[in-house]
């Protein structure tokens, strides 16, 4: 079979970027990548940008020709993809096929949102496009709430505590803590997460992930053309699959059956079990996320999430580590980003090229990014030769 490397990555800080516009955080995660590939712009086929929904937050549509007009590679096709949450983890996987088909030899992939222009109900309005419009977003709900009744119903089930969903977040900000690129790159206790403001029982602010801007791209190469270039990572293995858009209509409440499903197809295609994954980036949108996500993609059993984390297996020095560069809470969360930004730091793990937040020994990664509530789930893994 055909391989497909990546050759060049590139991020932006994520933050409150009050100074910089759409345009400029895509443009800069571009040139980052571009720069790190040692190519120029002219050597790119195609472009594949995700985004969930800059017509809300910025009022600007049309996402694939504004990158690719920045980047000066008109006339070449360019697309935009969304999937929510999930919209840059698309856009890997459609610049990954395209490269598979023979169609290009070097595309760039990217991902960018500016959610901080627009403020309270506007932007929960927003993200709740990501939902059921007629059957939750317009009677008041939000994903916080959608994510609280998944935890209740989980701490229901096996007995997850409180106490082991603020470890989430615990964790998550002391790898974040050694990240420069991160958002907010401190240290935060269990008493710190259950004495911060409730949101939607039983989530309370620090079990959230935060409004974010920015931007973060890759190039990828099809397997001939990186074997010309220096450092390619290679992709193993890739899924996508779907759920029902509304939480009610789901057949479990206490598991992600996209993700199962995703996580299966990229697994057989890599030739891995979950036993053999190095590290893990994991969507924590909210700190029962990142629970569910532990069990669904087989690193422990269904129900023991909750325990996994209190045990400490997730910690940089634990038996599966999770989001070691910050996660989605630590990080920032600029939803039509987080997918490739996940693919960014596995990269830079597998090169060596992490700093502090380096890990020893690992020869490959795996990248979990969920769309809403679920109804989105791509899995990608990588690894080197």
């Amino acid at each position: 079979m055909k391989r497909v490397a990546i050759i060049g990555a590139g991020q932006t800080k994520f933050d409150e970027h009050w100074e910089k516009s759409l345009r400029d955080l895509s443009t800069e995660a571009g040139a980052l990548a571009l720069a790190d590939a040692k190519i120029t712009s002219k050597q790119v086929d195609a472009l594949y940008i995700g985004n969930m929904s800059a017509g809300r937050f910025v009022g600007q549509e049309h996402l694939g020709a504004m990158a690719m007009d920045n980047a000066g590679l008109n006339p070449k096709p360019a697309v935009r993809c969304e999937a929510a949450c999930a919209s840059s983890a698309l856009a890997f996987r459609q610049g990954y096929m395209s490269i598979l088909s023979g169609e290009h030899d070097i595309v760039m992939v990217g991902g960018a949102e500016k959610m901080t222009d627009l403020k309270g109900t506007g932007a929960i309005a927003t993200l709740m496009g990501a939902g059921d419009q007629e059957w939750e977003s317009s009677i008041g709900n939000t994903f916080v709430g959608l994510y609280a009744l998944i935890a209740r119903a989980h701490m229901k089930e096996f007995g997850t505590t409180r106490e082991q969903m603020a470890m989430v977040s615990v964790n998550n900000h002391k790898n974040g803590s050694l990240n420069p690129l991160a958002q907010f790159p401190c240290e935060i206790t269990v008493e710190d997460v259950l004495n911060s403001t409730l949101i939607a029982d039983p989530l309370r602010l620090l079990d959230c992930s935060p409004i974010t801007d920015g931007g973060a791209a890759l190039i990828l190469a099809s397997e001939e053309a990186a074997k010309k270039l220096d450092n390619p990572i290679w992709v193993l293995g890739t899924g996508q699959a779907s759920d029902t858009l509304a939480l009610h209509d789901r057949k479990s409440h206490i598991e992600m059956i996209a993700t199962k499903v995703a996580a299966k197809k990229a697994y057989e295609q890599a030739g891995l079990t979950s036993e053999k994954i190095d590290i893990a980036e994991v969507h924590d949108c909210f700190s029962i996320n990142e629970i569910l996500a532990i069990e669904d993609l087989g690193f422990c059993k269904k129900g023991d999430g909750g325990k996994f984390v209190e045990q400490g297996k997730i910690a940089r020095d634990g038996e599966k580590p999770i989001n070691t560069t910050g996660g989605l809470k630590s990080i920032g969360h600029p939803v039509g980003a987080t997918g490739v930004r996940q693919i960014v730091d596995i990269t830079k793990q597998l090169r060596g090229q992490c700093g502090k937040l380096q890990m020893k020994g690992i020869k490959n990664g795996l990248a979990l990014n969920v769309g809403g509530s679920g109804a989105t789930a791509v899995v990608n893994i990588l690894g080197v030769d």
